[in-house]
């Protein structure tokens, strides 16, 4: 059980797919505007990451490698993971049109976000199994979920704050989120 919590802790805070490994940067940077957006972008990634995260590993083990086709497991879950994010997409623009509109290029960016790609390789290539899998995702996309979160707080703040004109805009945003990455540093000693 202890193995089962660390490896969401290690996906979520010591190894956060955003802020230490850089991966999903662009909607990361572009996303965090908003608090709302943010956060609804946060949940999507949650759902999509997970459920990702389950169905490549059982195609992984019970199709792919039984068949020695392993090699096609990145053309497999870029698949799985298009799939995901048209099921999201039609669900949101359905219930929340204003959510939808919120995220605008960001939710189907989600498809081409190697964030998403990555955890689903990584979970691989750690020989994880169906479960392991799963938390694997759900840690990295809750790290994910905190990492956009903490950036749309930050930009809110700043937007209030009287600045030099240089430092306006993109240039503080990236300052901050190298921040947060060092800051992020600091969750190494708990593994």
């Amino acid at each position: 059980m202890n193995s089962l919590i660390m490896i969401i802790v290690t996906c979520a805070l010591i190894n956060n797919v955003v802020l230490n490994q850089f991966l999903g940067i662009c909607s990361f940077l572009g996303v965090s505007k908003q608090m709302k957006a943010s956060v609804s972008l946060g949940g999507a990634v949650i759902f999509v990451l997970t459920i990702a995260s389950a169905v490549a590993s059982l195609l992984y083990d019970f199709v792919l490698k039984p068949f020695g086709l392993d090699y096609m497991k990145t053309i497999v879950f870029i698949l799985v993971i298009a799939a995901l994010v048209q099921i999201v997409e039609m669900f949101l623009k359905k219930t929340s049109p204003s959510i939808y509109r919120a995220l605008g290029i960001y939710l189907p960016l989600i498809t081409t976000n190697c964030a998403v790609l990555g955890v689903a390789l990584t979970n691989v290539q750690d020989e994880y199994n169906f479960l392991q899998s799963v938390l694997a995702g759900f840690g990295t996309a809750v790290g994910y979920t905190i990492a956009i979160v903490l950036l749309a707080g930050i930009r809110a703040r700043l937007d209030e704050s009287a600045m030099p004109r240089p430092l306006r805009g993109a240039p503080v945003v990236l300052l901050a989120a190298a921040l947060m990455s060092i800051a992020f540093m600091g969750f190494g000693g708990l593994a």
